[in-house]
């Protein structure tokens, strides 16, 4: 249950802050105030998301009785859940605890489909990453390896996978999470074969948290080019509550130096309380060529449940900016 003060809040936005996103602050017209509400009105946290043919494949942190949720749309604002886990079988060096399953990322490799996802190493005790093949974005998704594919146990483990290409070449994404023992979050990036079954090279640090508005962490990072940039998405402080917000940094070249905005892109108060504790966030091209920004909210009724949102996404000079919600009826 969320704190009395919390859920006090989230009641006294709840009137207006549909009219203010939708007025002005995301560029929608007033009559599409309905932009603030859940695409999936369900527990769904961490999405990724993934286009094969004409469907979107939206993956997500464990449920009531799936390892990894999975849900489909062709328009990215209706969503059907699937009923069958992607990812049924952990890895043998992980712990078989569908709590400790997060933040899935799924890519096609040219052969098929890979999925990293975190689950508690039984060595370490650690949070870490792990990788499984499947010949269909449907799953079953089956563990490859006979251990985790990225497990800094010395720096608090690994979390939050995400892929991103450049030419031939693959890299992938993960926070070391340094919060879960009193150590410093870094965001790293890392070249993996094209697969992403194996590192290699070592892991370059991109950022940490520097700014007063992140709190202890930075995590749950996406990169994309645009305008010729490179740009960094991540979240910060704590997912719990409405503290939660997403951010980016900008850079020049892949490795950076990368260049943080003073300020969230998204945040419960950026959103007028529409959202509560924006984050978790991927990036897809929408089926109109545009881009769009999904990300989790927790359920403004208070209960524990972080939702699916979908906005809009517009880049100037490599620096993005959200410019509304998607219509349409969720799917609970």
């Amino acid at each position: 249950m969320l704190p009395t003060v919390v859920r006090r809040f989230v009641r006294s936005v709840a009137v207006t802050a549909a009219g203010v996103l939708a007025a002005g602050l995301l560029g929608a017209a007033p009559a599409r105030a309905a932009a603030a509400a859940p695409v999936l009105d369900r527990n769904f946290p961490d999405p990724d998301v993934v286009k094969v043919g004409r469907t979107y494949h939206a993956y997500a942190t464990n449920g009531e009785a799936a390892n990894i949720q999975h849900a489909t749309s062709t328009d990215l604002v209706h969503w059907a859940p699937v009923a069958t886990d992607p990812l049924p079988r952990l890895g043998d060096w992980a712990e078989p605890t569908r709590s400790l399953v997060w933040a899935p990322e799924v890519f096609a490799n040219g052969r098929g489909f890979t999925m990293h996802y975190t689950a508690r190493d039984r060595a370490s005790g650690k949070q870490c990453i792990g990788v499984a093949l499947s010949s269909s974005p449907d799953g079953p998704f089956e563990p490859s390896g006979g251990g985790p594919l990225v497990c800094p146990a010395e720096q608090g483990g690994a979390i939050d996978a995400a892929s991103f290409t450049e030419g031939r070449s693959r890299y992938l994404l993960w926070k070391n999470d340094g919060n879960c023992c009193g150590l410093a979050t870094r965001i790293h990036l890392q070249p993996v074969s094209w697969d992403g079954t194996r590192t290699t090279g070592e892991p370059v640090p991109l950022i940490g948290q520097d700014l007063p508005w992140e709190g202890q962490l930075v995590e749950a990072p996406t990169l994309v080019r645009r305008d010729g940039r490179y740009v960094l998405f991540y979240s910060a402080d704590s997912y719990a509550d409405h503290r939660y917000k997403t951010g980016y940094a900008v850079a020049d070249h892949l490795t950076g130096p990368y260049t943080k905005a003073p300020e969230p892109l998204m945040s419960t108060e950026s959103l007028g309380g529409a959202v509560r504790g924006p984050g978790g966030q991927d990036v897809v091209t929408g089926p109109d060529g545009r881009d769009r920004i999904l990300f989790h909210g927790w359920s403004p009724d208070g209960s524990d449940r972080r939702l699916l949102y979908a906005a809009g996404l517009d880049f100037a000079d490599g620096s993005p900016l959200v410019r509304g919600g998607a219509p349409g009826t969720p799917r609970a």
